[in-house]
């Protein structure tokens, strides 16, 4: 099970995004480099987990209800042998809590639960072995695990319990922190080490401590892998806290003692395939263990698709074991790069913003040794091109494009690299023509010929070129750039619609090839004159931590409509946003207003707990921030002056220690135009 002590209930939530080209304009990035120095520390010399662990766990998708049995564990099973995840790299399935009753028995020992595991524990590793797979198992680090209902943890009894794993044939055991009795972490966790030692049996050992005790700088000989951060939520504010908190940890990673950001969220349903695309290349890149948390038993092909990609995992399965390091983040554009074992270097190109981002970098930034020209293989795509070292690209709105670049002498087999961008506002009036440009540019040593390039839109739209469309050749690093007049009909209804872009070319041996670049455009009006509150208001777009942005209430983590008043020390609001770190809520100002205003703070509901800064961004420049702001400080007013912008950003971060707790509150938030 995933918990942290702050939070008295653990659910799993589902975050409301609205879709839409504008969000965030980068959140709150940490501190990127780990320490240069960090000392050596021998890994468990076993030959376990010489890659990170890929599997299944049950948490994040069925909690601790019924439906979690033996039937379930079983089909699972069946399911990463059928659907070809075995045969991807899937190897552990692995169960969470509630797997036991409440009690031990006469001597001692766990008792699994009869009703969800009838046969056993011991059969139910049978069958996961029968199957050529794994099977984990969960408990915690202290008297109780962290369900509510009280399974027993393994505090005091870490040898029987292990020997009881052992036993059974477990291969994995997640250990857990709840009810820790305030015991030394590295001393609980240290005792369980060496009980799973003393049974004889491989087991790999996740240590589960969120990070609250270091355990990258201590743990690389007690377990093969750590959580670094708290739980993971199926939203794309907890992804992305997540994520932030473990890239700066790159250095600690290595075969058989890895860094854990949590478990896939992949095919949950609180985030897009877009967004999942992004988890996934992410957490491959930063050498993390892949353990599916979705039901497998109702996965999409997209979910499928997205799990199973063989060149994505093999980028987390390197054998070298080396973490991605972040090369650079200006502005929500990242880039990161893992150095992998045959010399090549596996880049991804991660917009964090709500809208389509040009993000480039060079051979020579991300490690790779001078040469004429490289191979370029987009991971997603399936294809390879040729680049004459820069590795750019249009990435779309919380998308990523995670390639793999080689010095490789066979570059000139493969076609150039082609990158498209559309630059122009994606903001259109209904009715009213929108200027947008196009660019095709020629990234490859070779050239590009026979260059076309069209522009779509939705059915009744008119998209015009107003320039060439055409070139009979791109040599390197040229471009054809194309002027589009683009028109929604008058009515068209306020939201975001789906335009591409498209290229054909032929590579210097004539083979033709098409790229397409989705782009989104958003049909807005213009905001009202005088001074209204923005709860009355449309948003843009939003992006939140725990559920959705709320109306005129607090935030409640889970469905809408499930806040409480507006409360910052003692003072009720009836108007105001209710937000949860990390979170953004955009609105189109239109360059027509001048000013927001507010009462900011910590919600009252979450007691001492939760630490929030605020920021308003006018078109992406910030022009307020407070500070980090804690449950002992009151109500701050701030006033924002937003003049010219077409676009304003409210935005929370999460005070740079995670989200959990992070009630927001942006009290009677007001725009004048």
């Amino acid at each position: 099970m995933r918990h942290l002590l702050p939070r008295t209930t653990r659910r799993r939530v589902v975050g409301a995004l609205t879709a839409g080209l504008l969000c965030t304009t980068g959140l709150a990035a940490p501190a990127l480099a780990a320490p240069a120095d960090v000392p050596a520390r021998p890994a468990l010399a076993d030959g376990l987990a010489l890659t990170p662990p890929m599997g299944f766990n049950n948490w994040n998708s069925t909690n601790c209800r019924a439906e979690f049995d033996e039937s379930m564990v079983k089909g699972i099973a069946d399911l990463f042998v059928d659907e070809g995840l075995k045969a991807a790299g899937y190897q552990y399935v692995n169960l969470d809590d509630c797997w036991a009753l409440p009690s031990r028995d006469a001597d001692g020992k766990l008792v699994p639960d009869p009703v969800r595991f009838p046969d056993g524990i011991k059969a139910v590793a049978d069958y996961v072995h029968s199957k050529g797979l794994k099977l984990g198992i969960y408990t915690s680090a202290g008297t109780k695990t962290c369900n509510s209902a009280g399974f027993p943890g393994a505090l005091g009894h870490e040898y029987s319990d292990a020997q009881q794993f052992a036993d059974w044939g477990v291969d994995y055991l997640k250990y857990d922190n709840c009810n820790n009795q305030g015991v030394d972490a590295e001393q609980r966790y240290t005792t369980m080490r060496d009980a799973l030692k003393a049974t004889g049996r491989p087991i790999v050992y996740s240590i589960c401590e969120w990070g609250q005790n270091k355990p990258w700088e201590w743990a690389s000989d007690v377990g093969h892998l750590w959580r670094t951060t708290g739980d993971i939520s199926d939203n794309w504010g907890s992804m992305l806290s997540i994520l932030k908190q473990n890239l700066p940890l790159a250095s600690y990673a290595g075969p058989g003692h890895w860094n854990d950001p949590d478990m896939l969220e992949v095919g949950n349903g609180g985030m897009t395939d877009t967004e999942y695309r992004s988890h996934f290349s992410l957490w491959s890149v930063m050498a993390a263990p892949l353990l599916i948390g979705s039901d497998l038993r109702e996965a999409s092909p997209a979910t499928l698709d997205i799990l199973g990609n063989k060149e994505v995992i093999a980028v987390d399965q390197d054998p070298l074991g080396k973490q991605g390091a972040v090369v650079s983040s200006e502005g929500g554009r990242w880039v990161i790069a893992k150095e992998m074992k045959d010399g090549s270097r596996a880049v991804a190109l991660f917009n964090e913003t709500g809208e389509a981002q040009r993000i480039g970098t060079t051979a020579a930034a991300v490690g790779l040794p001078s040469a004429d020209a490289y191979t370029l293989r987009d991971l997603w795509q399936h294809r390879s091109y040729n680049t004459a070292g820069t590795i750019s690209a249009t990435v779309p709105a919380h998308g990523t494009v995670l390639v793999r670049v080689a010095a490789d002498r066979h570059w000139a087999l493969q076609p150039p690299a082609v990158e498209l961008g559309l630059s122009g506002s994606p903001l259109v009036q209904a009715g009213r023509p929108a200027a947008m440009a196009s660019t095709v540019t020629d990234l490859g040593r070779t050239p590009a010929t026979h260059v076309s390039v069209s522009l779509g839109g939705p059915a009744g739209w008119s998209v015009k070129p107003t320039s060439g469309t055409t070139a009979n050749v791109l040599p390197t690093g040229h471009s054809l750039r194309t002027s589009w007049r683009v028109t929604a009909p008058p009515g068209t209804a306020t939201g975001s619609y789906a335009l591409t872009l498209r290229t054909v070319y032929r590579s210097p041996t004539g083979v033709p090839v098409e790229n397409l670049l989705p782009v989104t455009a958003t049909v807005v009006v213009p905001p009202p004159s005088g001074v209204s509150y923005l709860s009355d208001l449309p948003w843009l777009s939003t992006t939140n931590g725990y559920g959705p942005v709320e109306r005129d209430t607090s935030n409640g983590e889970s469905a809408a409509g499930d806040g409480h008043p507006l409360t910052i020390g003692g003072a009720v609001y009836a108007k105001g946003l209710g937000a949860h770190a990390e979170s953004d809520i955009a609105y189109y100002t239109g360059g027509a207003c001048t000013t927001v205003t507010a009462d900011v703070g910590v919600d009252d509901e979450k007691g001492s707990k939760g630490t929030v800064a605020f920021e308003i961004r006018a078109d992406g420049g910030t022009v307020l921030t407070t500070g980090v702001l804690t449950n002992a400080d009151a109500a701050q007013p701030i006033t924002a002056d937003v003049r010219g912008a077409q676009v304003v950003h409210l935005v929370v971060t999460d005070g740079a220690d995670g989200i959990d707790s992070d009630h927001a509150d942006w009290a009677d938030a007001q725009l004048s135009c």
